[in-house]
């Protein structure tokens, strides 16, 4: 009986597979949200990108992990050098983060009302773009045009 209730307890406090890093990837849900929001400013539409996918949930899944929340990663990298780890060359890129929202149309909504995440998601020199949420609802969006 006291192993069974041991047992329980253990299996209680083992962490949802969400809260153990798994990341979900809604860049292309989120693409006729953020090229609606561009349209309406007269700017082209973003396509999403798979290596600044790979980029952005690298970034939340650290961020998850290690229990912080920055544009630094915890290896000191800037979102350039994560960019470029994995084979994006960016000419232009800009990175946003929340935290804590639990649906997409929301996080958009907080970064359009606030200044410098509004003016990533409406940088005309942006041509693509990546869109995750982590565990804890941790969102990074990455954008970027590759080369120059």
């Amino acid at each position: 009986m006291r192993a069974l209730l041991i047992l329980c307890l253990t299996l209680s406090f083992v962490p949802p597979a969400a809260a153990q890093g798994r990341v979900e990837n809604v860049s292309v849900t989120a693409t006729a949200a953020v090229n609606a929001l561009r349209a309406r400013h007269g700017l082209p539409p973003l396509r999403s990108e798979a290596r600044l996918t790979r980029a952005a949930a690298g970034h939340a899944t650290d961020m998850s992990r290690k229990g912080f929340f920055s544009h630094t990663g915890s290896d000191g990298s800037s979102v350039g050098k994560r960019a470029r780890r994995h084979a994006y060359g960016p000419c232009v890129i800009a990175e946003n983060i929340a935290k804590g929202h639990p649906r997409m149309e929301q996080v958009l909504r907080a970064w359009m009302g606030s200044r410098g995440h509004r003016r990533n998601i409406l940088n005309a020199d942006v041509t693509e773009f990546a869109l995750v949420r982590g565990s804890g609802n941790i969102w990074v969006m990455i954008l970027g045009r590759p080369g120059c």
